[in-house]
């Protein structure tokens, strides 16, 4: 049953320019510039819909892509990654959740089409993408939560393996995509999608999940998601910095917060905390803590199973000549002992454990295959209205388009952290 009255709407029609203030980058290593005189972006599919852009968040990837030259298609670029907006223009889909003067959520993760990108005055997105906002949630909070939602849901529930099925009928990721024609899957993340985690291997209650970096609004999104599928949590942070704010809030408490501030002391307690026995790692920092990560969930020797093949094929324990019961299984030396270590800002090439899988998110999924993120969009509506998820905080505000390029500033300068900066469109 659909609950309008639980979500934000506008009642008021207002008139489309053919013209708008939007935020252009000419070239890398350079600021973004206002232009006065952007076409407004048009809908090309009847699943499409037209908003008006009331705030959007800023992220990382906003200031680290001109400044290190990747993630832009061509140039001038229109970036802005997330977005609160009022539907201008509704899609044409009769079964669409989203009606013209709804106030929606846009996680923007089609980046090379600038149609849809957040720093400008009106934006695209497919109806697919979109998610309505409760009437509990400002319009701040919910320009930061898109990303991360979707980063976690996925990481969690494809690189994991996770079934949100019990939480709020949510989706159950892998069977979707293993029910897709594979051909519909972007190649790129075909193998991703139907070959990197085997059914026996897929996190389930009572595992131990270990996020490094948990200040991260990803993490603070897939504590939060894991905690309501019955994971345990291991946050790896900056204990001066973070480690109040993470034990006194309850909706992203973990089981154990580590200081990061000694990498192999934190591996160390993670293997003792857990017995050896952590098989899912989400970094969200970078490449080398990536590898400690690694590091915390491969199987020291001396943890390996004492269970073994003879020459008959039965199991026996490594350290005896005594045979165990010939039933006895060896599921445990198999692919069911692997780990799995998702990435967020990138994986070590070489020095992998055996028995760890690395990932790569499959961000594409949500905007490529309708089912997934129709899927993810209407589940965040669900957990949003029953406040089973709470948005990352707003940490500060800019004015408008302008102010921008001073919020990236400050981004630069590791002034934010703990949450994510908003820009206020009027």
């Amino acid at each position: 049953m659909d609950h309008q009255h639980e979500f934000q709407r506008t009642s008021g029609k207002s008139s489309l320019p053919k013209i708008q203030r939007a935020l252009l980058l000419h070239g890398v290593r350079q600021p973004y510039v206002t232009s006065r005189d952007t076409k407004v972006p048009g809908v090309h599919h009847d699943y499409e819909l037209l908003v008006k852009v009331n705030a959007a968040g800023l992220n990382p990837i906003d200031w680290k892509a001109p400044d290190y030259n990747f993630g832009i298609p061509t140039l001038p670029y229109i970036s802005g990654r997330e977005l609160v907006g009022t539907v201008i223009k509704a899609s044409k889909s009769s079964n669409s959740r989203i009606h013209e003067g709804d106030i929606v959520i846009i996680p923007s993760t089609d980046y090379r089409d600038l149609r849809k990108a957040a720093f400008q005055e009106y934006s695209i997105a497919s109806a697919f993408n979109t998610i309505r906002l409760p009437t509990h949630i400002s319009i701040n909070s919910g320009s930061i939560l898109g990303v991360a939602f979707v980063s976690a849901v996925l990481s969690l529930g494809i690189c994991m393996g996770v079934s949100f099925e019990d939480v709020e009928n949510g989706p159950d990721l892998l069977n979707i995509v293993k029910n897709i024609d594979p051909e519909r899957l972007p190649v790129d993340i075909r193998q991703e999608c139907l070959d990197s985690i085997e059914r026996s291997e897929r996190a389930k209650s009572g595992d131990w999940l270990v996020i490094w970096g948990g200040s991260s609004t990803c993490a603070y999104v897939a504590k939060q998601l894991a905690r309501l599928v019955g994971l345990k949590i291991i946050s790896v942070v900056d204990g001066a910095k973070h480690g109040l704010r993470l034990s006194s809030t309850p909706s992203i408490r973990p089981d154990l917060v580590v200081d990061s501030h000694n990498p192999t002391r934190a591996v160390e307690i993670i293997k003792a905390a857990t017995n050896d026995g952590a098989r899912f790692g989400l970094d969200t920092v970078g490449k080398e803590t990536a590898g400690h990560l690694l590091t915390s969930l491969s199987f020291s020797p001396s943890s390996e199973p004492l269970l073994a093949k003879d020459e008959n094929g039965n199991a026996k324990r490594k350290d005896s000549k005594l045979l165990s019961p010939p039933a006895t299984p060896l599921e445990i030396t198999s692919g069911a002992r692997r780990s799995h270590l998702v990435g967020l800002t990138g994986l070590p090439k070489t020095g992998i454990p055996g028995g760890v899988v690395p990932h790569n998110v499959p961000i594409k999924l949500y905007h490529e295959i309708p089912e997934v993120g129709e899927a993810l969009s209407a589940w965040c509506e669900r957990l949003l209205v029953q406040g089973l998820l709470v948005p990352p905080e707003v940490v500060g505000t800019v004015n408008g388009l302008e102010g921008i390029n001073e919020g990236l500033d400050r981004m630069r300068r590791n002034e934010i952290r703990g949450g994510r900066l908003v820009a206020i469109l009027p």
